[in-house]
């Protein structure tokens, strides 16, 4: 394999296998280049991440995570509106039929990212992502899909939204980003917990601080990839073979082997996704 000049140094494998739930294969940032998706899925094995949830925020995007989940058997697909998105759509109602449409699809684990962000919108456009959180509430549901939530700086209205349309069977908090009295009330909604590279950041204690509260049997990891890179390359792009930093780091946090977490993970992954899918196993290390 050959890696696009700029990315960083893969990390120690792990001694157990996780997933990424949470990547956009996809995705540039700064105009930068993209890892092919056979060698970003190989390196990322290779240290011991060997399956994917490839995670659509528009309708092209949700589209291709279809098609490369096809082809790929280690990567499911995720499909939804970003709330930023739906919330500038002139066509939302249209694009919300496309991602019924393609929720139905066998590849299609999930329905998402889907949720609430105030940071990017601001208050005379929210109605519209109300709107566009509860139809993809109801998506998931309709399909047995579960849900994968985006929720920036809108903690209460996400509740209070998932407490009015019906709780799914399966919720995960993307990239979550409460504090600990937050985490609780997720868990107490039955949703699962995902970890990015932010909870590494210095300045994020109070991540540290949910993920000691969680219960083991809700922890997840993702990268959000290439956004959110752990330390120590926060700055940097951000790919699927860099959540070892990110599992070892949580390790230290819970004071318990890394082995054990990333058992936890895996399993707790499985159930979050509505079941077990194929490994990869990296062609070349």
């Amino acid at each position: 394999m050959t890696l696009t000049e700029g990315w960083p140094a893969a990390p120690e494998a792990l001694p157990r296998p996780v997933v990424d739930n949470h990547c956009h294969l996809d995705t540039r940032i700064r105009g930068g280049a993209l890892i092919p998706v056979d060698e970003a899925l190989d390196r990322a094995a290779a240290v011991g991440v060997t399956r994917t949830v490839q995670v659509g925020c528009d309708l092209a995007g949700s589209r291709w995570a279809v098609e490369v989940a096809r082809t790929q058997p280690s990567i499911v697909a995720a499909v939804a509106m970003h709330p930023n998105d739906a919330a500038r759509s002139d066509t939302l109602e249209a694009d919300l039929a496309e991602i019924d449409r393609l929720a139905a699809d066998p590849v299609v684990r999930a329905v998402g990212e889907t949720g609430l962000d105030y940071f990017r919108t601001g208050p005379e456009l929210r109605p519209l992502q109300h709107h566009s959180f509860r139809q993809h509430i109801r998506i998931a549901k309709r399909h047995d899909r579960s849900l994968v939530i985006h929720d920036r700086d809108a903690h209460d209205d996400v509740l209070a939204i998932l407490d009015d349309e019906g709780v799914p069977e399966r919720v995960i908090m993307h990239c979550f980003s409460g504090d600990a009295e937050f985490a609780q009330r997720c868990v107490d909604r039955g949703a699962y917990l995902s970890f990015a590279g932010t909870v590494t950041f210095k300045n994020a204690e109070y991540l540290r601080e949910a993920l000691r509260v969680t219960p083991r049997d809700r922890i997840l990891v993702e990268t959000d990839a290439p956004f959110l890179t752990p330390m120590p390359h926060r700055g940097e792009p951000n790919a699927s073979f860099l959540i070892p930093h990110t599992v070892r780091f949580m390790a230290e946090v819970l004071q318990t082997d890394v082995a054990e977490l990333c058992d936890a993970i895996d399993e707790n992954t499985d159930r979050a996704f509505g079941g077990h899918w194929p490994e990869r196993v990296a062609t070349v290390t």
